[in-house]
C-alpha cells in the first residue's frame, strides 16, 4: 500500500520538546489540583471573583452596579463548578457504547438545574477565558461542555496532580482547532483501514470456516488509530516501535498494521510453517507469533515489532517493556525516551483482572525501569471470554487501575474511527512531551465469540441480539461520509471489492510459498548462532582473565574515594577483600562475581543485574553500592571501570513484571549480561508464567534466543518451608532440546568462569543457577586468585576437595550444590579413604561424557550414591537417575545404577524446625557416606 491511503491525518504544528524524564520524577502526590483557564477558576474566591467580573466588564463596556456585579460573580462561580465537574466527571456521562446498552444517565451535578440555571440558558455568564470565551450565556456553555466532554470521546484526567500535564490535555480538548478534525481525503483513508480490517477478518472466516482466529471484528477502528500512532509518532521522534497484545485481534494487526504478507499468513492457516524446514522449534499457533518490520509515513521510516507470546493473557507487557528499555539503551535514548515506544493492546477483562498490568503501570516512573511512557490501548469489549463486566471488576472502568500512576485515559466509542483515531493521536502527542503512560480505553464489541467456534448466546443472549442486528463499523462510517459530501455512494463498496480482489490473489499465492529463511539473528544478534551440539559447544571456552586486569579489578574493588564515609562493616569486608588480592588466596563468592562482572565491562560488554535487593544482595554480601553515611549518596565502583557498563537496580517488589522485564531486555541485547536475582530462590514461584512460556519455551516456540541469567538462593540451612529450596526440580523438567542451562555451583571461580561462558560464546541460552547462601562465607567455599587466570574454564563437574587415588575408591557420592562440603567435612572426620566426593556443578545440559571418563577410572568402584539435601520428590534426583546410569554404563559399569541418599518424599521443601533440620542433615550425610544415620523423614535406597 502506497503511503496515499494512509496519508488522512492533519499536519501537526510545532511541538513542545519532550522533558527531561517524566514529569513525576519526584512525585508530589499532594500537589494542589488547579484548573488552567484563568487564575480565577482555581479557588474561586468570591472577592476575587468580583474584582475579575468588574474588570472584564469595564473592559467591555458593559454598565454593571454593585449588585449586578456581585450576581454575576455568584453566577461566575457556580459557572466554573459546573465546568470543573465536567472535567472531572463529564466522561460519565459520554457517548461510549456502540450498543447502547450501557445506561449511563447524566448525573445529576452535571444538570444545570443542579447548578441553579434552571430556565436560565440566556443568562450570560463570565468565564474568564474557558473554551476561549470571557462571557458567554449559560446554554451556549452548556452545550459546549456537552459537546467536548460528553461525546465520542471521554477524558479522565483531572487525578493528575501536574499542573502543566492537565493544562495540555485540557487545551487539546477544549481547543477548536485541536479537537476531532480531518481533511475529506483524510476520512476517506481512514474509511480504507477500516474496510481492510473488516474485510480481512470476512475473508478468513470464508475461507478457514471454523479455523480459530480471534478476529478483531466489531474493533476495527483500532486499524487507523494504530497507523496514527505510526504517522505522528514518527513526526515527533518516534523510530522504533514495539508492540505486545493478546490474541484477539492479532492477525489483523499482523497483516494491515504490521504489514506482514497476507500470503505469508495464509500459508500459516493452511498449516504452513512461519520458518524454513531445518530450523527446528516446536513452532506455536499463528495468533501466537510475533514479526517485525518497517513502515514508513511522510518519509520518516518507523521500524516495528510486535513480539510474540503465549495465551498467558498480559504476561508479554513486561517483555515489551524490557525490550522497550534495552533498545532505548542501544539508542542512547535514556534520557529522552523519545525514539523507541512501547505500545500494549489489551483486552478489557484482562486489563482490570490481571494483576501483572498493575506490576507494569509501576514500573513507569522507577528508574532502571522506566521506558518514558507506555501507550495502552483497550479493546474494551464488554466482556471476557463468557464473563459480564460486573462480575469481572469491581470499578466502573476496566481501566481504573491506572490510575494508580495517575496515568489520563481516554474513553471512546468504537463505532467512530475518527474518533478513536484522534484519542491515538492525543496520547502519542502526550508520550512524547511528558514521557508518561496514556490509556485509550476503546469501547466495541465482539461480533462473535471468544473464538469463531464459540456460541456466546448461552450466556449473553440480550447483548448478541443487539451485535447481530448492529451494523457494522464501515457502514456507519460510510453513510456519515455520505452524508458529509466526502464520498459518493457506492464508494465504500467498490473498496471492499478492490481489497478482496487482492486477497484472493494473496491467498492463490500462499499455496506455493515457502519461507526462506528464519528471522533468527539479525540485527543485533548478527553473528550469533544456534549450538550445532550441546555437548561440544561448551566446552573449551576461555574464560579466564590475564593478571594484569585481574590486579587492576582489585584495586577499583577495594579503594574507597576520599570524599565518601562508608560504614564501617562494609569496611572490614574491603579490608578483608584486600586481603584477597595481596595474598592470592581466600576469595569468596561476592569477590568472584564482582570480578566477572567487571572483566566483562572492561571488555565492552554491559552488565545489568536486577532484584529486590541486588545493590547490597540479600545476605550482605555484594555491597555493589556504596552508600556515604553522612549523606547517602552512592558510589558504585564497577560504573568507573572503561568500555562497557554497569548496572544494578533495587526492583520493585515484584518477581513475575521484574522477571518479564529483564527476559524482555536481554531478548533486545545479547550484548549484554541480563540477571535477576531472586531476594530467595523460592519467590521465583511468583515468576512461573515467564520461567515456563517464555524461558524455557521461548526459543522452541518463536525462534528467539535469550541469554538471561536467573540467580536464585537455594540451599537447606534450617531456614524453614520458603527459605530453603528454589524448587531446582522445576527447572529440570523443563529441561529439553538444549533449551536453557541448570547449575548448582560451589566454587567462586566456577561461579566466575560460568558468569564469563555466559557472554563469551557465540549464542545464547538461558542461565539458571541455584546461588548459595551459606557459602558466601563458608571456609572452604573459597578460591586461589590462580583459579580465576592462565587455562582455567568453567568446571561441568568437580573432583573431590581431597586427592583419593582412583583405584582406591569404593564409594562414589555424587552430589550438587551445598551439600557437597557437608560430606566432605563428615568423610574426613571418619577418615574414610575409598570415598570420593563428585560435585555435578551443571546439571543441565548434563555433563555426562565427563562424569563417564571420571566413573572409567575408578577401577574398584562397588557403588554410585547420589546425596541431596532437598526431600527426594524434590530437587535433582529424578533427573539425574538414569543420567548417571547412563554415565556409568558408558564407563563400562554396566548394571550399576545409583542409588539414593537423602530426605524422604515430602509436601512441604523443608521443616520450619532448625532443630529437625539439623538431625536430618547429619542423618543423610552418614547414610550417603555408608556410616550408621537415622532421622525421621531421611532415607536410603543403598544397600
Amino acid at each position: 500500500m502506497g503511503n496515499e491511503s494512509h496519508d488522512f491525518l492533519p499536519e501537526l504544528g510545532d511541538q513542545e520538546g519532550p522533558q527531561q524524564g517524566p514529569s513525576w520524577g519526584n512525585p508530589n502526590w499532594l500537589a494542589e489540583v488547579v484548573d488552567s483557564a484563568a487564575d480565577l477558576t482555581a479557588a474561586l474566591d468570591p472577592t476575587q471573583m468580583r474584582l475579575a467580573v468588574a474588570q472584564a466588564a469595564k473592559k467591555t463596556g458593559k454598565a454593571l452596579d454593585p449588585k449586578a456585579i456581585e450576581q454575576a460573580a455568584d453566577d461566575s462561580i457556580r459557572a466554573m463548578l459546573l465546568v470543573r465537574l465536567y472535567r472531572v466527571r463529564g466522561h460519565l456521562a459520554a457517548n461510549l457504547d456502540p450498543l447502547g446498552l450501557s445506561h449511563r444517565d447524566v448525573p445529576e451535578d452535571l444538570l444545570l438545574e443542579r447548578h441553579g440555571f434552571d430556565g436560565q440558558e440566556e443568562r450570560e455568564v463570565y468565564v474568564g477565558g474557558v473554551f476561549g470565551f470571557e462571557w458567554v450565556t449559560v446554554g451556549e456553555l452548556y452545550r459546549v461542555l456537552r459537546e467536548t466532554y460528553c461525546g465520542n470521546v471521554g477524558l479522565e484526567y483531572m487525578h493528575i496532580s501536574d499542573t502543566e500535564e492537565r493544562r495540555f490535555l485540557q487545551d487539546k480538548f477544549e481547543t477548536p482547532e485541536d479537537t476531532i478534525q480531518f481533511t475529506d481525503e483524510g476520512k476517506r483513508a481512514i474509511l480504507a483501514s477500516v474496510i481492510r480490517g473488516e474485510q480481512y477478518e470476512a475473508f478468513l472466516g470464508k475461507k478457514y470456516v471454523g479455523t480459530k482466529r480471534f478476529g478483531l471484528d466489531g474493533g476495527e477502528s483500532m486499524i487507523p488509530a494504530l497507523e496514527a500512532v505510526i504517522k505522528y509518532g514518527g513526526q515527533l521522534g518516534v523510530r522504533e516501535i514495539i508492540y505486545g497484545m493478546a490474541h484477539r485481534g492479532r492477525l489483523n494487526v499482523l497483516a494491515n498494521v504490521m504489514g506482514k504478507p497476507y500470503k505469508v499468513i495464509f500459508h500459516e492457516f493452511s498449516g504452513g510453517s512461519a520458518n524454513p524446514d531445518d530450523v527446528g522449534g516446536s513452532g506455536d499457533v499463528k495468533y501466537h507469533l510475533g514479526t517485525s518490520t518497517d513502515r514508513e509515513f511522510d518519509g520518516i521510516n518507523v521500524h516495528m515489532s510486535l513480539v510474540p507470546n503465549p495465551s498467558h493473557l498480559e504476561a508479554v507487557n513486561p517483555v515489551v517493556l524490557g525490550k522497550s528499555r534495552a533498545q532505548q539503551a542501544i539508542r542512547d535514548d535514556l534520557k529522552q525516551h523519545e525514539q523507541v515506544l512501547p505500545v500494549l493492546l489489551h483486552g478489557d477483562a484482562a486489563f482490570a483482572g490481571q494483576g501483572i498490568v498493575w506490576e507494569c503501570l509501576g514500573f513507569s516512573g522507577v528508574r532502571g525501569y522506566n521506558t518514558g511512557g507506555c501507550l495502552h490501548f483497550v479493546i474494551n469489549n464488554q466482556i471476557g471470554f463468557t464473563t459480564s463486566p460486573q462480575f469481572a471488576r469491581s470499578s466502573p472502568y476496566p481501566s481504573d487501575v491506572a490510575k494508580g500512576v495517575q496515568a489520563p485515559i481516554l474513553h471512546v466509542n468504537g463505532d467512530d474511527p475518527e474518533a478513536v483515531t484522534f484519542a491515538c493521536k492525543l496520547a502519542i502527542e502526550y508520550r512524547q512531551v511528558f514521557g508518561r503512560d496514556i490509556v485509550i480505553d476503546m469501547w466495541c464489541y465482539r461480533r462473535f465469540g471468544h473464538n469463531e467456534g464459540d456460541e456466546p448466546k448461552f450466556t449473553q443472549p440480550l447483548m448478541y441480539d443487539e451485535i447481530r442486528q448492529h451494523p457494522k463499523v464501515s457502514t456507519i462510517y460510510a453513510k456519515r461520509l455520505e452524508a458529509e459530501g466526502v464520498i459518493e455512494k457506492g464508494y465504500a463498496d467498490g473498496l471492499c471489492a478492490e481489497f478482496t480482489d487482492h486477497l484472493e490473489r494473496e491467498f492463490a499465492a500462499a499455496k506455493d510459498y515457502k519461507p526462506d529463511q528464519a528471522d533468527w539473528f539479525g540485527g543485533r544478534w548478527a553473528g550469533m548462532n544456534k549450538p550445532a551440539d550441546p555437548e561440544t559447544a561448551r566446552r573449551n571456552v576461555e574464560t579466564a582473565i590475564e593478571k594484569k586486569l585481574f590486579d587492576s579489578l582489585g584495586r577499583t574493588l577495594t579503594t574507597v574515594p576520599d570524599d565518601l564515609t562508608i560504614h564501617k562493616t562494609l569496611g572490614r569486608v574491603l579490608t578483608a577483600k584486600d586481603e584477597m588480592f595481596s595474598s592470592g588466596t581466600g576469595f569468596d563468592w561476592a569477590t568472584a562475581e564482582a570480578l566477572a562482572f567487571g572483566s566483562l565491562v572492561t571488555e565492552g560488554f554491559g552488565v545489568r543485574l536486577s532484584g529486590q535487593d541486588s545493590g547490597r544482595g540479600t545476605f550482605s554480601q555484594r555491597h555493589a553500592v556504596w552508600v556515604d553515611q553522612k549523606d547517602e549518596h552512592k558510589y558504585i565502583p564497577l560504573t568507573t571501570l572503561p568500555h562497557g557498563s554497569f548496572e544494578v537496580y533495587d526492583s520493585p517488589l515484584s518477581e513475575y513484571g521484574v522477571l518479564g522485564f529483564e527476559y524482555g531486555f536481554a531478548m533486545a541485547d545479547p550484548k549484554s549480561l541480563v540477571m535477576w536475582e531472586a531476594q530467595f530462590g523460592d519467590f521465583a514461584n511468583g515468576a512461573q508464567i515467564m520461567i515456563d512460556q517464555f524461558i524455557a519455551a521461548g526459543e522452541a516456540k518463536w525462534l528467539r534466543a535469550n541469554g538471561l541469567v536467573l540467580l536464585l538462593p537455594h540451599g537447606y540451612e534450617g531456614q524453614g518451608p520458603e527459605h530453603s529450596s528454589a524448587r531446582l526440580e522445576r527447572f529440570l523438567q523443563l529441561c529439553a532440546n538444549d533449551n536453557i542451562q541448570v547449575c548448582n555451583i560451589t566454587s567462586p571461580a566456577n561461579y566466575f568462569h560460568v558468569l564469563r561462558r555466559q557472554m563469551l560464546r557465540n549464542f545464547r541460552k538461558p542461565l539458571i543457577i541455584m546461588t548459595p547462601k551459606s557459602l558466601l562465607r563458608h571456609p572452604l567455599a573459597k578460591s586461589d586468585a590462580a583459579e580465576f587466570q592462565g587455562d582455567n574454564h568453567f568446571m561441568r563437574i568437580k573432583s573431590d576437595m581431597k586427592d583419593i587415588p582412583d583405584d582406591k575408591v569404593k564409594r562414589l557420592v555424587l552430589c550438587s550444590g551445598k551439600v557437597a562440603y557437608d560430606l566432605m567435612q563428615r568423610r574426613d572426620e571418619a577418615e574414610l579413604d575409598d570415598v570420593s566426593i563428585v560435585r555435578i556443578e551443571q546439571l543441565y545440559p548434563f555433563p555426562g561424557e565427563p562424569l563417564a571418563v571420571r566413573i572409567e577410572r575408578m577401577k574398584n568402584l562397588e557403588q554410585i550414591v547420589w546425596c541431596q539435601e532437598e526431600p527426594k520428590n524434590n530437587g535433582a534426583w529424578f533427573f539425574v537417575d538414569r543420567l548417571i546410569e547412563e554415565a556409568a554404563e558408558a564407563a563400562g559399569k554396566k548394571g550399576m545404577r545409583p542409588c539414593y541418599a537423602g530426605r524422604e518424599v515430602a509436601a512441604s521443601p523443608a521443616t520450619g524446625y532448625a532443630s529437625r533440620h539439623q538431625v536430618q542433615q547429619e542423618a543423610l550425610v552418614n547414610i550417603a557416606l555408608g556410616l550408621n544415620g537415622h532421622a525421621p523423614n531421611v532415607r536410603s535406597d543403598c544397600k
